[in-house]
């Protein structure tokens, strides 16, 4: 009997991460464990006009050494062309996109959810749920030797969640987004998959009125009675973006400690 013993290896992978804000962020947690694995990243971040964003991800991702570090606005559409015809010009292809952009405003977080803003509703979508979709496009042309994308979700596409409204039914988009993406790209042998992570301390998650709370519940009734952490995330994502995952698209993967089984 032979024993096979497959490595999580991503040497040769080029790796677009996007998202990172501070060290919290659970695209942070994701870009050190493809560093880890062996990937060549490349790191996008949201420019702002005084800079102050630029230098804070960049000190925050010089150890991981990112060959590309690029602004992105993914509600820009000429500084998304900019980032994939520069992912060509010095990379030649892409074998890796990591989704984990989303954003709402506040307001439109709490309260009736029947009272959310037309302009809000439209934003949480653009931003949180068609950026997806947009830069799997721009990345299609470049994964020429397939590739894997992985994005970011949570229980409040499927349930519920209070205070968190707008952002449930752009997540429940996401989802949905994922399995189009996936029949899509398939053949091109391009997998899309998500991630469902339970609650978790972020910048986007000081957001959502009650998140401590949210934590607090899920330690008392998960199955392994504690939340996740970034990097247990990010392990995920780099077991999604390498040849152990070969079999997997169109997938939500909750990585919550076992809270999405329970009833009560």
């Amino acid at each position: 009997m032979t024993l096979i013993i497959c490595m999580l290896n991503l040497a040769g992978k080029n790796a677009l991460v996007t998202g990172i804000a501070n060290n919290r962020s659970i695209a942070w947690g994701i870009a050190q464990q493809l560093h880890k694995a062996g990937a060549n990243l490349g790191i996008t971040y949201l420019p702002d006009d005084k800079g102050k964003m630029e230098k804070k991800v960049a000190e925050l991702v010089e150890p991981l050494n990112p060959s590309l570090f690029l602004p992105c606005n993914v509600e820009n559409d000429e500084q998304i062309q900019s980032t994939f015809a520069t992912i060509r010009e010095k990379w030649g292809k892409l074998d890796i996109l990591v989704h984990c952009l989303a954003f709402a405003n506040k307001d439109d977080l709490s309260g009736d959810f029947s009272q959310t803003s037309r302009s809000g509703f439209s934003k949480a979508l653009e931003v949180s749920t068609y950026s997806l979709v947009q830069l799997s496009g721009a990345a299609k042309p470049l994964m020429t030797e397939g590739g894997s994308i992985v994005t970011l979700s949570y229980l409040g596409a499927a349930r519920a969640v209070p205070n968190y409204n707008v952002m449930g039914v752009a997540k429940a988009g996401l989802e949905a987004s994922v399995r189009y993406l996936a029949a899509e790209l398939g053949p091109q042998n391009i997998r899309v998959n998500g991630i469902s992570a339970g609650p978790i301390r972020t910048l986007a998650s000081s957001a959502v009125g009650g998140i401590l709370d949210m934590i607090h519940h899920v330690e008392e009734i998960a199955p392994l009675r504690r939340t996740v952490t970034q990097l247990e995330v990010g392990s995920t994502a780099a077991f999604l973006c390498s040849d152990l995952s070969s079999g997997i698209t169109g997938q939500i993967l909750y990585v919550d400690a076992g809270y999405e089984i329970m009833g009560m």
